[in-house]
Formats: C-alpha cells, sequence, structure tokens
C-alpha cells in the first residue's frame, strides 16, 4: 500500500509499504478521507518524535479486515476511526482525564511503524483495545466519509466548550476563525452561546460571521476592548477561548474577559515561549486559567451526534482537498493558508 511516512523533520516520503498484518482482536480500515489536523502538522516540522512514523488521526473509512476474534464488525462497514481509547480504570481516568492516561497516549491505530495515529496511509490498523472499547464508530448510510472525519475534532472542541462550561445566554470570545475556531464559533451558537470571533485575514473575519458569529473583528484593532466591551454591556465577554497560539491574544482575552469568567487554553504554544503575569490580576479579577487538551471519551457519543445529525455544519469548514501523494503541499498551504484556507482533507 502507499503511505506517507514522516522521515525526518520536514521530511514525508511517499512510499509503497505492507499493509498492517492483524492481530485476532485487530480489525483493518480502508482510509478513504483523513483530516490535516494542527497536530500532525507540528509533527511534521519539529523535532518531537523519532522518524519513521506514519500520522494522521482524523479518519473515516471502511472495514477491510477483521481478526478472527473481532464480534460485532464486518467487511464493508463504513466507520469513523478514534486513534485513542483510554484504560477507564487509572486514577487519570477516573477523574476523568482521559487524554493523561498512558493507555490513551501510548496505544494508536498504526499503518506500520511506531503507532502514530497512521491515517496518512491506504489502509490503518486498529487495535483490539480501540475495537473493544469503542473507538469504531459506524457511520449512517446519509453521512459522507467528509463529514464522519470530523468526529475526533468535534469531539476536542466540545471537550474545551464543556470544560468552560459554556452555558445558554453567555458571551464567548474565540480568537483565531480558522478551522477550530470556526467550529467553536459553531458549537458557542448550538449551546445557546453568543460567539465573538477575532482574527488576521478579513476572509475569515467574514467566514465566522457566516458561520454564527454575533459579531467578528480584526485582532489588530487598537479598540478591540472596547468594543467587545460595549457589546456586552461593559463586563467583558464570560469565556475566552484560545485557538491561536498567540501571547498577544493572550493579553486581548486577559482585557476582554469579565471578572470571574475564564480563558481556555486550546492551540498549542511554542515550548520556549514564557508570558509573564501579574498573579494579583488573577486573584483580584477571580479570572480561572485552564487549558484542555485531545478529546474525552465521555463526549464520543454526543460528538457523533453533533455531526451525524448536521447540528453543525461540518462541511462548511473544508476548503481544499489533496491526494495522500501531495500531503507535503497541503502542509505547506496549512502553514501558509490563502485568504481562503479553512479545514484540509487528504484522500488515499
Amino acid at each position: 500500500m502507499k503511505a506517507q511516512v514522516f522521515r525526518g523533520v520536514n521530511q514525508l516520503s511517499y512510499e509503497e509499504i505492507p499493509v498492517p498484518t492483524l492481530e485476532p482482536d485487530a480489525v483493518l480500515v480502508q482510509v478513504r478521507v483523513v483530516g490535516l489536523c494542527q497536530s500532525d502538522i507540528k509533527k511534521i516540522r519539529y523535532p518531537l518524535y523519532e522518524p519513521p512514523r506514519i500520522f494522521g488521526h482524523e479518519t473515516a473509512g471502511i472495514i477491510a479486515d477483521v481478526g478472527s476474534e473481532v464480534r460485532g464488525w464486518e467487511v464493508g462497514q463504513r466507520v469513523a476511526v478514534m486513534h485513542h481509547i483510554p484504560c477507564m480504570r487509572c486514577a487519570y481516568c477516573l477523574n476523568e482525564n482521559y487524554s493523561m492516561c498512558d493507555v490513551y497516549k501510548n496505544i494508536s491505530t498504526t499503518a506500520g511503524f511506531n503507532a502514530s495515529g497512521g491515517g496518512f496511509a491506504e489502509y490503518v490498523k486498529v487495535p483490539g483495545h480501540i475495537v473493544q472499547n469503542g473507538g469504531l464508530i459506524p457511520i449512517p448510510d446519509d453521512i459522507s466519509f467528509e463529514e464522519a472525519s470530523f468526529v475526533e475534532p468535534t469531539n476536542c472542541c466540545l471537550k474545551a466548550v464543556k470544560k468552560a462550561q459554556i452555558a445558554p445566554g453567555q458571551t464567548v470570545l474565540v480568537t483565531g476563525a480558522g478551522p477550530i475556531g470556526l467550529m467553536f464559533v459553531m458549537l458557542v451558537k448550538y449551546f445557546g452561546g453568543k460567539a465573538i470571533a477575532t482574527d488576521l485575514l478579513p476572509s475569515r473575519i467574514e467566514k465566522a460571521l457566516n458561520v454564527g458569529a454575533e459579531a467578528a473583528f480584526d485582532a489588530r484593532d487598537p479598540d478591540l476592548t472596547a468594543k467587545i466591551h460595549a457589546i456586552t454591556g461593559g463586563m467583558g465577554v464570560d469565556v475566552t477561548l484560545l485557538a491561536v497560539p498567540s501571547e498577544k491574544a493572550f493579553f486581548s482575552a486577559l482585557d476582554s474577559t469579565r471578572k470571574g469568567g475564564k480563558i481556555l487554553f486550546f492551540a498549542e504554544f511554542p515550548d520556549e515561549l514564557e508570558i509573564p503575569i501579574n498573579p494579583n490580576i488573577l486573584y483580584r479579577r477571580e479570572i480561572d486559567l485552564m487549558g484542555s487538551y485531545s478529546s474525552s471519551y465521555r463526549l464520543q457519543s454526543l460528538s457523533a451526534d453533533i455531526v451525524f445529525n448536521r447540528r453543525i455544519d461540518v462541511e462548511a469548514l473544508i476548503s481544499d482537498r489533496y491526494p495522500l501523494q501531495n500531503l507535503s503541499a497541503a502542509v505547506d498551504q496549512a502553514i501558509a493558508p490563502t485568504a481562503e484556507t479553512y479545514k484540509i482533507l487528504i484522500y488515499p
């Protein structure tokens, strides 16, 4: 089969490799589409993982083979694939910190080499632990593979929305109107909140309004804080979701979030960046800082329901489609997006 093998920093090699061999409890999925995620781009561009590996994890496809011990799954079924499932027994899982679980971190779907998602290949193996514990999600007949590939990123965004306890009537600032920021706008609206979005690109500011933002502004607007306070009756927003790794965005959020509000870090910042802050700002204004990483097992069914019942319009986020052999070009476009670049999908 063909696969894009990570051979080193910024080195992707389109190669012929063996189709993964199945253990008795594993399932083989023919990949029909896989989303290009910012975390994939980070892994390709920086020396975070030893090569060789095959990345890609927002995967939807067709079951091509099943191990001899597999029950309940058949060749030909259409499935969305979750690439991590927690153990549900460790201290992290018992506290619902599923993404901190060692099993969650270390057992993944694979197309070969060290298990790393494996979606950037023609076939991906789903190990028994994931098969047996809800990591395969049947795709309804009326839902496309493209739509189904959004179940995993929807889960990640939904986890942040739930962690920040966004409630009906609240106003939420979303910094960054890329594909993740736009999904946040959609989810905030779905749960009864009002989203205010910021971005640097006029096209993305307009796109945020089109998908449901109450207001959208240029992040560089010198009157941004004043405009947000005007919209919120002088209080500021209830919650800010940081969907871009920007120090300026954080301080803008701090100025724009009301007393007693929350600021949630969703985008991953560079490790070398340190943000100086006077702790008395958090103390006196009772601002909660929090982070949200990856998906939540508890939200898997709700994420599938939101996508499969089209409660948000994930198709509106798709801007570009690339064949697997052109993955490097897709990564380049994601790094230097055009005015109309949003979600990029990859097709083996």
